[in-house]
């Protein structure tokens, strides 16, 4: 009875900064998919949703260097062949249960990064050739603010399609009794040793870091 009482016991492993990070990207992102292509009213609101988001994508990358424990890449990025391992073993159900990301939630987590800042990054440069431009359009040429728009249009079908697979991988983990949503709420995990939270100072400067990033590229910009 007390070994079962220590299994349940939940212990912390994500921190405030990165929980509020995700549940903000998944906010943002349904959004500007909702707000992409629509009025030119609409399009503001996607612009500066856009900003933003890459304000937002910025801190998690330096979070990811010096946030806490199980915030940091090097504690969730793994080998490939780790994480394909680990995609076995899950299908098999006999993979174990990690504290922070899993191998292949952990590629999850950087491919996801890599292509929402692909695409905040051409969103820049993208244009629809009527009345909308992106903010650093205008130093680019006519055939490479294509190739951007053209890269903007594809790459939020491929975002779609990981959101997609995300979702089903959280929820074949709740069918496995761990419950992935829950732990991204509370920031606690069954069986987990409480990891000491990065200092609240810290995800402050970065996330101010960020934002200053932004507000000078566009300040520059012009």
């Amino acid at each position: 009875m007390k070994g079962a009482e220590q299994r349940t016991e939940k212990g912390r492993v994500w921190d405030l900064p990165t929980r509020l990070f995700h549940w903000t990207l998944v906010g943002l992102f349904g959004f500007l998919w909702y707000s992409g292509g629509g009025s030119s009213a609409e399009m503001d609101w996607h612009m500066l949703a856009g900003y933003a988001l890459l304000a937002l994508l910025l801190f998690r990358v330096l979070w990811g260097f010096w946030g806490s424990r199980h915030s940091r890449f090097r504690d969730f990025l793994t080998a490939p062949a780790a994480a394909a391992r680990y995609g076995l073993a899950f299908a098999r159900g006999r993979a174990p249960v990690y504290r922070g990301h899993n191998p292949l939630g952990g590629w999850m987590v950087v491919v996801m990064l890599v292509l929402l800042l692909a695409q905040v990054v051409s969103g820049l440069f993208a244009t629809d050739d009527i009345s909308i431009d992106g903010p650093l359009n205008h130093l680019v040429s006519s055939s490479l603010a294509g190739a951007f728009t053209d890269f903007h249009g594809l790459n939020i079908n491929l975002l779609l399609m990981l959101a997609g697979l995300h979702v089903a991988a959280v929820a074949a983990h709740r069918l496995r009794g761990e419950r992935l949503v829950g732990a991204m709420i509370s920031g606690r995990k069954p069986g987990a040793d409480d990891a000491a939270p990065a200092p609240a100072w810290r995800a402050l400067v970065l996330a101010v870091l960020a934002t200053a990033v932004v507000w000078l590229v566009l300040a520059l910009a012009g």
